[in-house]
């Protein structure tokens, strides 16, 4: 099992914060990544984030690429507010940046403030998103593309730039309905599973997105990752005490931005903490985090991505975070 760490609670930070003391961090961060033996980084996208300030995905990547040594970068990317022949040429030259080492996870997008502010009505941001990535993927395998479709249109377009890997960087789709999923599916992604919904929903839709691969006659793609909340420490009640202020404060947000309505079975961020975490977040000490993890290897996953920090947590928790777990959890899934 392949075990990577999400920036995602490092590039976001209250108002107010030193982003430049905050980007020092994230660097230093990365590096006791690399150090620990963690496989890849992960960074999200989003844009207009009050009451959070963030750095933009792709520019914080390519500079971090210089510190991850073997480790992969994954970027999730909101598809349909971005040009497909722009985005292309973008993760081209992370691949060759990371040499080879670039995974995209493409994300829909759930904030009307984000498609608001690009002009781009919602309502068709999912024929938007199919169009982008298949105009993409003719980009980065053709000589010359002509692709006429209801949002975007190229004629004899010629991408000499071309990713190191063939035929082109992984595709992870984020997903979070189960109308998604089975888009992925039946288009042959592999599913980045959702980092909010808890543990009975991901069982019921793991067998949905195999149930449709095998329908539609398409193998269930060999990698399926996951994204996860984690804090681990030696004494399980300080875990929950030292992570709540700072992953409830997240929540909170997300309760905010509707990130909740995105998700299926009519959950809900608006809750108590403790409500939160059940059978959504990992938390404990090491043999706890341990018995979580392996329940979803069970079920097929074979990459977790953990955020390990969150807005407003110093450093040296987040580090000591990863630590722990390097030394005590993720040998078991090495072996």
């Amino acid at each position: 099992m392949k075990f990577g760490v999400s920036l995602t609670g490092m590039g976001q930070q209250p108002r107010g914060t030193n982003m430049r003391q905050s980007f020092g961090e994230i660097v230093e961060y990365v590096r006791s990544a690399r150090d620990l033996g963690f496989d890849f980084i992960y960074q999200g996208q989003h844009y207009l984030t009050s009451p959070y300030q963030q750095l933009q995905t792709m520019p914080l990547l390519a500079r971090l690429a210089a510190e991850t040594g073997n480790m992969s970068i994954v970027a999730t990317l909101l598809i349909p507010l971005h040009h497909p022949v722009d985005l292309a040429e973008r993760i081209a030259t992370m691949d060759v940046i990371t040499n080879g080492r670039f995974i995209l996870a493409a994300a829909l997008g759930y904030r009307d403030e984000e498609y608001d502010a690009f002009a781009i009505d919602p309502r068709r941001r999912v024929s938007r998103y199919m169009e982008c990535l298949d105009l993409m993927r003719k980009l980065w395998t053709e000589e010359k593309v002509t692709y006429s479709g209801k949002h975007f249109q190229v004629t004899d377009a010629e991408m000499v730039l071309k990713p190191i890997q063939n035929p082109h960087p992984p595709v992870w789709v984020a997903a979070n309905s189960d109308a998604a999923i089975q888009r992925a599916a039946n288009n042959n992604y592999s599913w980045y599973v959702n980092p909010h919904a808890t543990y009975e929903t991901i069982k019921r839709q793991i067998a949905l997105y195999n149930e449709t691969a095998s329908t539609a006659g398409m193998e269930s793609p060999k990698l399926l990752p996951m994204g996860r909340e984690l804090f681990v420490h030696d004494n399980k009640e300080k875990a929950f005490q030292e992570v709540e202020p700072f992953l409830g404060g997240k929540y909170e947000a997300y309760a905010q931005w509707g990130q909740d309505k995105a998700l299926p079975e009519n959950e809900s961020f608006s809750t108590s903490f403790e409500e939160l975490a059940r059978d959504r977040f990992i938390i404990g000490d090491p043999e706890d985090c341990v018995t979580e993890i392996e329940k979803y290897r069970s079920l097929g996953i074979d990459h977790g991505s953990f955020r390990m920090m969150w807005p407003g947590m110093d450093l040296k928790s987040g580090i000591r975070n990863m630590e722990l777990f390097s030394s005590k959890v993720m040998p078991h899934f090495k072996e």
